[in-house]
């Protein structure tokens, strides 16, 4: 199943707390330490497709801003995926 950015994002929070608490292993801090890091790189690849989509977002000559037809792909178990 494909995590949603949310998830990630909170994971993260997850991680960086218990780090910050200091009362996991060493072992376990390096683990904890390389999934936020899986985890950081997936929110950037999403963010990053997110901020192509909304750059596709252009203006008409009056000024009113309309969207392109953006292609969004979805998946029903998994959410919208971008």
């Amino acid at each position: 199943m494909q995590m949603k950015f949310e998830e990630a994002l909170k994971r993260i929070e997850e991680i960086v707390t218990a780090l910050e608490q200091g009362e996991v292993s060493l072992d376990d801090s390096l683990k904890l330490y390389e999934e936020g890091q899986s985890l950081i790189k997936f929110c950037r690849e999403k963010l990053t497709k997110v901020e192509e989509k909304v750059k596709e977002l252009i203006h008409t000559e009056e000024g009113k801003s309309k969207l392109k037809n953006i292609k969004v792909e979805t998946d029903k178990e998994k959410g919208i995926l971008f």
